[in-house]
């Protein structure tokens, strides 16, 4: 049982916790003696799971744009090698690519210092086999380990080998563009095109330099393409308001046909059109519902629990697929996927509004670089037929007004008190009326409501890791949203728990 400083460290399928000083009231509890305990602990776990000794495992070890990303980094290497594991270096690294360095280096196993989109004194563990991400039970485990100070045998035989393997994964992105638009000019498919790229001062200005520009792309306009692990000019998140407006300042300033943005690790993306029109969140999950049905109506497109109600019609009137809403958290989007595939139901998108996409053509990895690439590529042969891309998005219905509240949970024992408040909901739900529950919802409760009483829905859920409950409304109508919440407030007085 993890004790409550271990526990602490546990972000869903990630290790997170706090690197560097500079936050009031954050106390470092990422120091090198617990980042060791902690490599130590993924060695133990993936010596079982590959059936290997640790002396005869390989593991590739990279690290996002952070300030302490070097200092964790050197603690990581230091464990390995006192385990006897071979250790590939890769230095600034894209999430994403750490994955594929167990495909093209054929390693027993990867990590990756991040902590996504997280202010610059956080920091963490991410861990990949070629199997994909871990789970959180894994993540357990090597707390544990960790916890308890257990160990491999010393053996201080490992070996350490630099290596840029960002530039083989570059090429392997240009190798598809190269291949899928199928230009004239074949290599140099992207000519005559203006994409600029804001990477957030993040890891993601690879993209610009070492794709775009090298198919014959103008990038001219792109900002913020160098790494700072300070972060000075926006949080490196798609979903964030200032980020998208950055770059669809950029769009439109240097008049590009394209915008593209990254988180800090590229694990998610986001676009803006030649009219600066944002391409996130649903516009971005139809987009690239889009492009995976092309030619394969009838497939399944995973989501979570948050989609509009226009992007379920989009999906399944438009595009000829199948919508299944699912749970908030990005692994639980791509692992249903999985599952489903396995069950023979074919599903070529798991994708979470927060802009991790992963496409069953490559190996369900959330990948923010690849995601845009397809984008990127469906703009080229638009262009061919006199299109573009927002034309693919036409017929996606949008809501007039869209809100969340998030209610704070005031019990210790947070998720019982949660649970309970769904439950009560949902029986309150069914016994009026006027409120029609989703039947194809698999997180929290979605409520519907004709035009008089609010002309949309809302979605109470119950947040995957905080004390907190997330309240979604979408409307139809203006003024609607209040309308909403005005009916849900009636259920909201006879809870307790919620600080609202």
């Amino acid at each position: 049982m993890l004790d409550k400083f271990y526990k602490n460290f546990k972000s869903g399928t990630d290790i997170r916790g706090v690197a560097c000083s500079g936050v009031e009231g954050e106390e470092v509890n990422l120091t090198d003696q617990i980042v060791k305990k902690m490599a130590f602990g993924f060695v133990l776990w993936l010596s079982e799971k590959r059936g290997k000794n640790p002396e005869e495992l390989t593991v590739s070890v990279g690290r996002d744009s952070r300030i302490s990303g070097e200092r964790i980094a050197d603690d990581v290497i230091d464990s390995l090698k006192k385990s006897g594991v071979r250790v590939i270096y890769t230095g600034l690294s894209s999430t994403p690519s750490m994955f594929m360095t167990t495909v093209d280096l054929e390693c027993d196993g990867a990590v990756q210092i991040t902590a996504s989109h997280h202010p610059f004194n956080r920091n963490g563990l991410k861990f990949f086999t070629p199997d994909g991400g871990l789970e959180g039970s894994d993540i357990e485990i090597i707390l544990q380990h960790a916890q308890d100070n257990h160990m491999p045998k010393i053996l201080n035989s490992g070996t350490v080998e630099e290596m840029d393997y960002m530039g083989l994964y570059s090429r392997h992105l240009c190798n598809i563009i190269k291949k899928e638009v199928n230009a004239e000019d074949y290599d140099k498919p992207l000519k005559g095109f203006k994409i600029v790229v804001d990477a957030g001062n993040g890891v993601g200005g690879f993209y610009a330099k070492d794709v775009l520009q090298v198919l014959g792309a103008d990038t001219e306009g792109s900002v913020y393409l160098d790494p700072d692990g300070m972060f000075p000019n926006h949080i490196p998140n798609p979903e964030d308001k200032t980020a998208m407006e950055s770059i669809k300042n950029a769009v439109l300033k240097s008049k590009a046909d394209l915008g593209v943005i990254f988180d800090t690790d590229v694990d998610r993306g986001g676009a803006v059109d030649s009219y600066g029109k944002e391409i996130n969140r649903n516009r971005l999950v139809a987009l690239a519902s889009a492009i995976a049905l092309e030619g394969k109506r009838g497939g399944t497109i995973v989501t979570d629990s948050v989609t509009s109600s226009g992007l379920k019609e989009f999906i399944e009137k438009n595009l000829g697929g199948k919508h299944y809403r699912y749970r908030r958290g990005y692994k639980n989007v791509i692992d249903k996927g999985i599952e489903l595939n396995k069950a023979g139901e074919y599903c070529p998108l798991a994708i979470e509004t927060s802009g991790h996409g992963a496409m069953k053509e490559n190996y369900f990895l959330d990948d923010g670089a690849y995601l845009c690439t397809k984008i990127i590529i469906k703009m080229a042969q638009l262009k061919r037929e006199g299109k573009t891309i927002d034309m693919l998005l036409k017929d996606l219905k949008e809501p007039v007004e869209s809100r969340e509240i998030r209610f704070k949970i005031t019990e210790e024992d947070f998720r019982k008190c949660g649970e309970k408040i769904i439950a009560d909901l949902e029986a309150y739900a069914n016994s009026q009326p006027d409120w029609i529950v989703a039947d194809d919802n698999r997180e929290g409760i979605r409520v519907s409501f004709d035009k008089e009483k609010g002309d949309g829905w809302f979605l109470l859920r119950l947040s995957v890791h905080d004390p907190i409950m997330p309240l979604n409304i979408e409307s139809d109508s203006v003024g609607g949203a209040d309308k909403i919440y005005n009916e849900f407030y009636k259920f909201l007085k006879t809870t307790k728990g919620l600080e609202y």
